[in-house]
């Protein structure tokens, strides 16, 4: 990213579209790394089951778990974006921020 951007604010860099990290770090991010790991872990057991010849049914119970985990992973970071992100969009008025978060939870919940 060019070293100007930072002069701009966050409502700027949505409106014309420019990429960027928020920069921050969000309360829950901890917990949403151990729970990707957990799910990560899930998933490696799933191939390890299918590579190892388990029955169908307890690979399809593992993939429940790992998509499981996911699920719940995204709710923690949405219910954190909210909270946290969307609260500063709306109080700098960028209301592409809130088009942003609707097109991701469309993404999400597919």
């Amino acid at each position: 990213m060019a070293d100007h951007i930072h002069e701009h604010d966050h409502a700027y860099l949505h409106a014309h579209g420019i990429a960027h990290s928020h920069g921050h770090v969000h309360e829950n991010q901890k917990a949403v790394l151990n729970r990707l790991a957990r799910a990560a872990g899930h998933l490696d057991k799933v191939r390890r089951m299918v590579e190892e010849g388990y029955d169908c049914s307890e690979v399809l119970i593992q993939l429940a778990a790992v998509r499981s985990a996911l699920d719940n992973t995204g709710k923690v970071i949405l219910q954190d974006h909210i909270r946290h992100c969307m609260v500063d969009a709306v109080e700098a008025g960028d209301n592409a921020a809130i088009d942003d978060l609707c097109e991701a939870i469309n993404k999400f919940m597919k």
